[in-house]
């Protein structure tokens, strides 16, 4: 407005200052992902690979018992593939790695010893097999499972030596470490989320 001739403006009143609004970082609400090392995808998948071919002489000890027992033709043979299926039950148990089997047999959490227990069971698997040609099936299927689970041993046996079953043991433990870490992250960040809801409610009452 004009006074007295000369050109004076009227700033408007201030309005108060809102509080700002509260933000939090992109990093803190994006997800925790839990990330897995390739070593350890390797070494699970061949653990598989191993139980698989234990569950082979499992089934093919099995089968070979089954005959043996039915035809009467050589009851100690069907006795040795009952103890065939019982160490390759003790196998798949091992890949597992399910701590109560490592308390009572530790060498099992051991590769070198893990590999001698498969190589003992690949052996009774293909240990007196009908040659005569009766049953060629079952000589085929006791040689196909005993060969694998005879595979997975030397590779179990050549990384035991060296020592590459120490590596993965010490990255399982990061693994673990890391995945507390993360889960205590998340209780964190889901109380810091609380509290900032209540703040919110008093400011407004």
């Amino acid at each position: 407005m004009k006074k007295n001739g000369g050109e004076t403006s009227q700033s408007a009143p201030a309005s108060p200052s809102a509080p700002p609004p509260r933000t939090t970082s992109s990093n803190s609400d994006a997800p925790l992902r839990r990330r897995n090392a390739p070593f350890l995808i390797v070494c699970r998948c061949f653990s598989l690979i191993t139980a698989i071919s234990a569950i082979l002489c499992i089934a093919v000890n099995i089968l070979s018992a089954v005959r043996s027992f039915k035809h009467g033709a050589d009851v100690f043979d069907g006795i040795f593939r009952c103890y065939a299926v019982v160490l390759a039950i003790l196998v798949v148990l091992a890949e597992t790695e399910w701590s109560f089997i490592f308390k009572f047999w530790k060498v099992l959490e051991y590769w070198p010893g893990r590999s001698m227990l498969q190589i003992f069971v690949a052996v009774m698997t293909r240990a007196f097999s009908d040659f005569i040609g009766k049953q060629h099936d079952i000589v085929l299927l006791q040689s196909i499972a005993s060969y694998l689970l005879l595979s997975c041993a030397a590779v179990y046996l050549v990384s035991g030596i060296l020592c590459i079953g120490i590596l993965k043991r010490s990255l399982e433990q990061k693994e673990i470490s890391r995945d507390q870490a993360v889960k205590d992250l998340q209780e964190l960040e889901k109380k810091r989320q609380e509290l900032e809801a209540l703040l919110i409610e008093e400011e407004h009452v």
